[in-house]
């Protein structure tokens, strides 16, 4: 079985490669306290239909390179963030 993960696309800026955050919530060992992490995965997308702030679903798959190791699946959720879409927008003028 490959592991299978949803995440936030937090950037899109490399062709055919997003950067994709996972949030998770756990309990600080020393001091109980709940905290936050985030995992960051380098995804493989060959039709380039994910943008940032998309909810997307990865799954595994062999290294394509020396940091990607994750392929998309599907995209859950597009995002409706107008500040996203306004600083891709500019970033692209620019």
């Amino acid at each position: 079985m490959k592991r299978t993960l949803v995440g936030t696309v937090a950037s899109d800026k490399a062709s055919k490669t997003l950067r994709v955050e996972i949030q998770r919530r756990f309990r600080h060992r020393k001091y109980g306290k709940i905290v936050r992490g985030r995992t960051v995965c380098h995804v493989h997308d060959e039709n380039e239909e994910a943008a940032v702030g998309d909810l997307v679903e990865i799954v595994e798959a062999p290294p394509r390179s020396k940091t990607k190791r994750w392929d998309l699946v599907r995209v859950v959720r597009e995002s409706d963030d107008v500040t996203a879409e306004a600083a891709a927008i500019s970033a692209d003028s620019e």
